[in-house]
């Protein structure tokens, strides 16, 4: 068991209300529940000897892995390959659409031996509330129970167990055609003392084949027929993952505190939901025809601007947790030293509390993309929207800490300025379709009144470029991609390409895309960044809208070497090509959609 494995060393399972890493050693390494946003009970990813893990390995130490996912699930097979034989360990957990939250989460781990004889070896040791809290174990014939405050956690396990201290550890031989099984379940709360009847292998097939029906079934729903289905497929599984069922609201990524720059600070927690990332995936969703998850983060979005009507100050926060709760207070985790010494390891969310304008750009975008499947938000719904551009209208003139959540002081980003006036844009445009009282005067003045300023200050005659910000030395931002995907300049617009141009020169290496210079343009955080993989797409999805179709597509097909070996991507690539930052990214995986989307109806049209 390497003490940190690769970040992109993983697979991702979940239950669509929280999910788990599994490494392609077999280990889980991270895992938390009973949602995405709760304390980790396995967080070797974040400290290999206080985290905890779920360890299921073939015990021979030359045993080669290989790690795939069952075609279009999201079914885990761990394989171990060794010149006694080959077995697998089978991880999944149970999906759960169900729109209540539960306070129970199992995830399923079937090993076998197709072939020979294979000896596995299996370790669980639990640590719960990020490694904070102690707990007891009560071993019994059919598994263990663990108990800490507030949580219980049952394993049952054909494999014999044995007391290790306060964990197990076990290891059962199987011959070809043998299997074993280990079912471990959290519950809220301290359990009743009593073990769940235990799992049958045949009990554990039944429920393996119904999860592989229920991914099956809902790809098959995907309305993609373009040229690249396996990374459009398993990036549409990706999300669906990331997404809290009970509300429809995707979190940012799987984990927290996974390092930009190993070894550096830049350790964020990202299991929250963004407003600009969930507002930006309705587009994603409809144009695969996943309707039902595009209407549900509709409504989520709806609901936080009902919530702040009439209490003044700012209408939107730029995250909540996946419940909506605003409070995201942050904190550092001393105790952990953090992925390969990356400190500190940060819980919660400062940037909750910045003013990044941008996001009321993004909202309307995304409420405006699925205006004809969402249910009519009736007047009140509108007045509340209509409320908040009005408050944008006196709002929208100020600097702020843009789409990067830099702490390094607030500018005048163009980007901010850029997705106001798509936020007055959409506001009109819906004003006008659903004829809806508006003060438009208002909306289109201040409107036209940012893109003349965009125009005139965010338009750098040197660069011969739009740039990050105002004043000051030219710096380009990868963010500004969007312009075109949001109407505010022609794809093929002089200045446009210009600007395309310059970003190639400045910040893509080899086909990979940076935000921007950090030495350039400080954002208050020591260290550096690698190429951010969001923005790679996004270029794509550029190039694509300039006509510029070759290099598009070549840069595209690239990005996909990038991927880890089961089609993941991380937030970052780095200097080496290892993938840095947590794990998966959502919005990386939305922004491939939307770029194999873009270009393949470009491709379509140049080949009628």
């Amino acid at each position: 068991m390497d003490r940190y494995p690769p970040i992109a060393d993983h697979g991702l399972v979940g239950d669509l209300q929280t999910a788990a890493l599994v490494s392609s050693q077999g280990v889980v390494d991270w895992f938390a529940a009973p949602r995405f946003d709760s304390p980790s009970i396995f967080a070797a990813l974040l400290d290999h000897d206080r985290g905890g893990y779920f360890r299921m390995t073939a015990s021979n130490p030359d045993a080669s892995c290989k790690q795939l996912y069952y075609p279009e699930t999201a079914i885990l097979v761990t394989r171990f390959m060794s010149p006694d034989g080959v077995g697998e360990v089978i991880d999944w957990m149970p999906p759960n659409r169900s729109r209540t939250p539960s306070d129970r989460h199992t995830l399923i781990r079937a090993v076998r031996t197709v072939r020979g004889t294979v000896q596995f070896d299996i370790e669980c040791r639990p640590r719960f509330d990020y490694a904070r809290a102690t707990h007891q174990l009560d071993l019994v014939p059919d598994g263990a129970t663990f108990r800490a405050p507030g949580v219980t956690a049952y394993l049952q396990s054909t494999v014999p167990l044995e007391r290790d201290g306060e964990d197990v550890r076990g290891s059962i031989t199987l011959n070809v055609g043998q299997q074993a099984v280990a079912v471990f379940t959290v519950c809220d709360g301290d359990g009743d003392g009593q073990l769940p009847p235990p799992p049958t292998v045949d009990g554990i097939t039944q429920q393996l084949w119904d999860a592989a029906d229920f991914w099956q079934r809902w790809v098959r729903g995907s309305n993609y027929r373009g040229r690249w289905p396996d990374m459009v497929n398993r990036s549409a599984i990706t999300l669906k993952l990331l997404t809290y069922a009970p509300t429809g609201a995707p979190v940012a990524a799987a984990t927290m505190g996974l390092p930009e720059q190993v070894g550096g600070e830049r350790n964020w927690d990202y299991r929250y939901t963004w407003v600009r990332d969930g507002s930006l995936s309705i587009r994603a969703l409809l144009d695969l025809g996943f309707v039902e998850e595009a209407t549900d983060f509709t409504h989520w979005l709806g609901d936080r601007l009902r919530e702040s009507a009439g209490k003044g100050g700012e209408p939107l926060q730029i995250m909540y947790r996946v419940d909506g709760e605003p409070l995201l207070t942050e904190e550092t985790l001393d105790h952990l030293e953090g992925y390969r010494g990356s400190s500190p390891v940060r819980l919660g969310n400062a940037a909750s509390d910045q003013l990044q304008l941008d996001i009321y750009g993004e909202a309307l975008y995304g409420l405006s993309e699925g205006r004809e499947v969402a249910v009519q938000a009736g007047y009140r719904g509108w007045k509340i929207l209509a409320d908040t551009l009005d408050w944008l209208a006196e709002s929208w003139d100020r600097p702020d800490e843009g789409i990067w959540e830099t702490r390094g002081g607030r500018q005048d980003f163009t980007y901010s300025r850029v997705m106001c006036w798509a936020a007055f844009d959409r506001g009109l445009k819906l004003a006008s379709e659903f004829s809806r009282p508006a003060d438009t005067d208002r909306w289109t003045k201040a409107r036209d009144t940012i893109l003349e300023q965009v125009m005139a200050r965010g338009w750098s005659e040197e660069e011969q470029a739009y740039v990050q910000h105002y004043g000051g030395d030219a710096v380009l931002d990868a963010s500004l991609l969007l312009m075109p995907r949001v109407g505010f300049i022609a794809p093929r617009d002089p200045s446009w390409l210009s600007t395309l141009d310059a970003m190639d020169r400045t910040l893509v290496s080899d086909s990979l895309v940076y935000r921007y210079d950090p030495a350039a343009s400080p954002d208050g955080l020591r260290g550096s960044e690698g190429t951010f993989s969001l923005c790679t797409f996004l270029y794509v999805d550029a190039l694509a809208r300039a006509g510029r179709l070759r290099p598009a597509r070549y840069t595209f097909e690239k990005m996909h070497t990038y991927a880890n070996h089961v089609g993941l991507f991380a937030e970052e690539v780095g200097p080496s090509g290892e993938q840095l930052g947590n794990f998966p990214q959502a919005f990386t995986h939305l922004s491939l959609i939307t770029a194999a989307c873009t270009l393949d109806e470009a491709l379509d049209k140049q080949r009628g």
